[in-house]
């Protein structure tokens, strides 16, 4: 009994368990004439009749019983299985891959999962935490969450959140040392701690009450990860330009000042990336929404008062 096809077989043990082609038919939502292909076929394929039928009624033969005991325990496993995944039409659950870059997990994206995880108890989170775009379907992601001036895999399916908008900062404990600057040009006599600057050289264009400006800076200190920064900045170490949404705590509890608050940046755009538009699990597109929904909350309650 050699290339039996695993609709077939799976036809065969509904056809014998509803004890008829056409009940078959009607719950698998077919013709009958197909239950009955499909019986006509795998019988050919086994070499020996299946099914004995009669106008009257229709049972099956002692080789189809045997065939019946061996297969219908691992069909019913097989639709068990099935029945776990997540049509659209059946409760948010499963495991759910997320990668994202540490600044974001540290910051808007802490209250975000927790809030998420709370409506919706059956999802597992699983974060890849990492400031490297990663290959989402090489490395098993379900989603990512990027922030990004450019996308350049265009085999993803973005969802745009907004822009990133970046603020000046300092500790109190500079503050006190070193006062902090009333007008942008005063940065440039000031300490700063700087993200991703050649040999510490970074310029910063501010926008404010009299339109954009452009000051070149030497760094004190510098890195490459937002949180280093921001850590740096907090210890005292100068002031630093941060993306707002990694900041608003630090701000509300007194461990970062606002420096020039009518001064801002333009960082990179935010995303929601995923692998595919077809069959996308609801898990994937409740996460998406959630947090579409929730950066779309958080820049209307700390939008940037206009110049």
């Amino acid at each position: 009994m050699t290339d039996l096809h695993l609709d077939d077989l799976a036809v065969f043990v509904r056809v014998v368990d509803r004890g008829g082609f056409a009940s078959a038919a009607r719950e698998l939502g077919t013709p009958t004439s197909t239950v009955s292909r499909a019986i006509a076929r795998l019988e050919s394929r086994a070499g020996v009749r299946l099914l004995q039928r009669t106008t009257r009624q229709m049972s099956p033969t002692s080789d189809g019983r045997e065939l019946y005991g061996s297969i219908a325990p691992a069909v019913a496993t097989l639709r068990a299985t099935v029945q776990t995944l997540e049509p659209s039409s059946r409760q948010v659950r499963g495991r759910l891959r997320v990668t994202a870059p540490g600044d974001l997990c540290s910051g808007f994206l802490a209250d975000v999962v927790v809030a998420f995880a709370e409506r919706y108890p059956q999802v597992l989170l699983d974060f890849g935490v990492s400031n490297k775009p990663s290959n989402l379907v090489a490395e098993g992601f379900d989603v990512a969450v990027r922030a990004s001036a450019k996308l350049d895999d265009s085999s993803l399916v973005a969802r745009k959140l907004g822009e990133i908008e970046h603020g000046l900062y300092a500790a109190p404990r500079y503050h006190e040392r070193h006062g902090s600057p009333t007008e942008p040009s005063q940065l440039m006599s000031q300490h700063t701690v700087v993200f991703r600057a050649k040999e510490l050289s970074k310029t910063w264009t501010l926008h404010g009450p009299e339109g954009s400006s452009t000051w070149p800076l030497r760094g004190r200190i510098g890195g490459d990860d937002f949180t280093f920064v921001r850590g740096m900045v907090i210890a005292g170490g100068g002031i630093g330009l941060l993306p707002r949404f990694t900041c608003v705590a630090d701000e509300a509890s007194g461990r970062l000042l606002r420096v020039l608050p009518d001064y801002h940046a333009r960082g990179a755009t935010l995303y929601v990336l995923y692998p595919s538009r077809k069959h996308v699990p609801p898990r994937v597109t409740a996460f998406r929404d959630f947090v579409v929904d929730a950066f779309a909350a958080w820049s209307s309650r700390h939008a940037q008062p206009a110049p």
